[in-house]
């Protein structure tokens, strides 16, 4: 069977950057699995993935404008630190889900200087060139609760599969798969409209 819209896909992936560090993998025994033609990974990896079969393997650059966008200068802005209410720690590289009038967006703490915060709502991919080394390990046809659904009804892997998010993977900014978002065990931002409300 071929990838096309409707079925799901398992793939064994590799992510570099165009200096070749390894940004994200999948793990032995653990592809990456999801529904095509959902917009559940992004555009870019997913056209490149189009009529593919099981076994074969594909080397695909996607470009910011096809991966997760380039940077945005105005989705970095200055807050005060009592937005982070009980955060006793905070640090550079923390990252918070901020509640916006446009919905939950994840942002990175990427500077504290005394009370003010600097936060980056862009994605840490944005801007870049991503090298994907893919390998299908399997396409099926998805069920009709999966294709109602818009992703797949079982856990995925890392890179967005069945809508879930890894930093670093390749799902788009879409609510049900942002890309990136808090772990459990990483604080969140506070919930009085979030670390970067408007």
């Amino acid at each position: 069977m071929q990838i096309a819209d409707g079925t799901v896909v398992a793939i064994d992936y590799a992510l570099k950057d165009d200096e070749g560090t390894m940004i994200d993998q999948s793990q032995p025994g653990q592809p990456m699995v999801y529904l095509h033609g959902h917009r559940n990974i992004i555009p870019g990896l997913e056209a490149a993935l189009a009529g593919k079969l099981v076994g074969e393997t594909a080397e695909v650059r996607v470009d910011p404008e096809n991966g997760y966008g380039e940077v945005n200068p105005a989705l970095e802005q200055v807050v005060p630190k009592e937005r982070f209410q009980g955060v006793e720690d905070l640090q550079a590289g923390m990252q918070f889900q901020a509640n916006t009038d446009q919905g939950p967006v994840s942002v990175r703490v990427i500077k504290v200087e005394d009370d003010d915060v600097t936060v980056d709502g862009n994605h840490p991919l944005a801007g870049k060139h991503l090298n994907f080394n893919v390998t299908i390990q399997e396409v099926r046809a998805a069920t009709e609760e999966e294709i109602a659904h818009g992703q797949i009804q079982q856990g995925g892997g890392c890179c967005g599969g069945g809508g879930e998010d890894k930093e670093g993977g390749c799902c788009n900014d879409e609510p049900k798969a942002e890309g990136e978002c808090c772990s459990s065990e990483e604080p969140k931002g506070d919930d009085q409209g979030g670390c970067c409300s408007q």
